[in-house]
Order: structure tokens, then C-alpha cells, then sequence
């Protein structure tokens, strides 16, 4: 167990070991440095386990995303750069793994699913959802350019257009949209369960292979491309004028 991330073993069929990550941090789960840092080293801990299947959790909420309010005040002190670097690059590691990595990525998901965490949704090989689970991107609102993948991995899951529309909308989608988006399997009341009993079911090697077959070297090296821009594009957006005023007034809308 990591100070954020939870981490226990569950038997798969075949006899190989599955591992839950729970995060466990504050604000929601927001995308700060710490919660990143024990993300990585929990998904290192389930691969030196050789587990099979990897089930990523939350709590209530999933994860609310970047943390507007530490963006801000790193802003304020002239940081920006600094924390954006301490945040973004280790995000898009962690989505550029979960789509590489020879295990079954499985998310389970209540509430909240947005900005930045959504890269974890849209790299899962499977998703189960809340009836209270939503997304949405929030960057229109806050001024942020898209991280974890929105620009990078969104559209090969469901089309260039349809990704644009959803960021220029900022639409929210629920768990029955998300669902018939493709971008989730099931909708559950629990959907830990649910997703645990999803990640038994099938031949684990042909899943495995199958994913392999999906995401591919040159589809890989066409998304971490991407990703890279996407990081570039965030460091960019994060000092101009118009995104501290954007983050100013998203802070006042959400209260303290």
C-alpha cells in the first residue's frame, strides 16, 4: 500500500494474481504529484506481482482531475511551469503505460471522472460505471489546454469529430452515454464487483493478445506522440493571462 493508492491481490481463474488500486488521496482524488507518484509505484508493485489484471478505483468520486486551485497558486507565485511539469508529463506516463502494459485494465467508477483523470477511462481495456458516474472535460472553463490523453487517445476511441465536439461542448456525459459512447462496458451499483467478475471472465491470454494486436507499436507511437503535444500545449496555455483569469473565476464558481 502506497500513501495514496490502496493496493490488495485477488485470484484470477487461471490461477494468476489480480490487483486492485484504490486512490485514496484528497480533493477527490485530484491529479496532484503525490497521488500520481503512488499510482506509478502501485502500477509497479502489481507488475512485479506479474498480475494479470489490474482494477483501478476510486471513491466517491474517481478523480476530479488537476487540482484548479494548486494550478493557481503555483501561478500566483510564478510556478506555473514548475507544477505543470511536476503534474502533466507524469499523467500522460501513466496513460501511455496503461495502454502498453501486457495486463487487463479495468476501471470501476463512481462520480466524478474529469479533466485529466478521464485518460484513465479511455486507456481501460474495460470500464464498469456508477449510476451517478459522469465526464467531463472542463478545460473551456478553466483555460487549460487538454491533458491525459483527450486530444491523444480520445479520438481513436471514438472518432476526431466526436472528440472535438466534446471538448468545444464540454458537455457532461453520463454513465448510460458513456456506455454507448464505447467508452464503458456496463453500468453497475457496484461497480467494483462488477468489474472484478468482468476481469475473470475469458481466456486471459487471448484478451491479452488481443490488446496487443489493438494497440500495436505504430498505433502507440502515433498516441505518445500526441500525448507529447498535449504536454506541450498545457505548458504553453498555463501563463497566459486569459488562464489565470480563467482559473480565478472556475475557483470562485466551485467555493472552497
Amino acid at each position: 500500500m502506497t500513501t495514496r493508492v490502496a493496493t490488495e491481490t485477488f485470484p484470477m481463474p487461471d490461477g494468476s494474481l489480480g490487483a486492485r488500486l484504490t486512490m485514496t488521496a484528497g480533493r477527490a482524488n485530484s491529479l496532484e504529484p503525490g497521488l500520481l507518484g503512488d499510482l506509478a509505484s502501485a502500477l509497479d508493485e502489481a507488475e512485479a506481482q506479474d498480475a494479470s489484471a489490474i482494477l483501478i478505483c476510486g471513491g466517491r468520486n474517481f478523480s476530479s482531475g488537476g487540482d484548479v486551485r494548486a494550478f493557481h497558486r503555483a501561478s500566483l507565485d510564478g510556478e506555473a511551469v514548475a507544477y505543470a511539469n511536476a503534474v502533466v508529463p507524469h499523467l500522460q506516463a501513466i496513460v501511455a503505460r496503461l495502454i502498453a502494459m501486457p495486463r487487463l485494465v479495468v476501471v470501476a467508477a463512481r462520480g466524478a471522472v474529469t479533466g485529466g483523470s478521464a485518460g484513465l477511462l479511455f486507456a481501460a481495456d474495460l470500464a464498469v460505471l456508477a449510476p451517478d458516474a459522469f465526464v467531463q472535460p472542463y478545460y473551456a472553463k478553466v483555460g487549460f489546454a487538454p491533458d491525459g490523453g483527450w486530444t491523444a487517445l480520445l479520438p481513436e476511441r471514438i472518432g476526431a469529430g466526436r472528440a472535438l465536439e466534446w471538448l468545444q461542448s464540454d458537455r457532461r456525459l453520463d454513465a448510460s452515454a458513456l456506455c454507448e459512447a464505447g467508452l464503458a462496458t456496463a453500468v453497475s451499483d457496484t461497480p467494483e464487483m462488477t468489474a472484478a467478475r468482468l476481469a475473470a471472465e475469458g481466456e486471459i491470454g487471448t484478451r491479452l493478445a488481443t490488446k496487443a494486436l489493438v494497440w500495436d507499436e505504430a498505433r502507440r507511437a502515433r498516441i505518445n506522440a500526441r500525448l507529447e503535444a498535449e504536454t506541450a500545449a498545457f505548458l504553453e496555455r498555463i501563463v497566459q493571462p486569459d488562464t489565470a483569469l480563467g482559473m480565478s473565476r472556475f475557483i470562485e464558481r466551485i467555493g472552497s
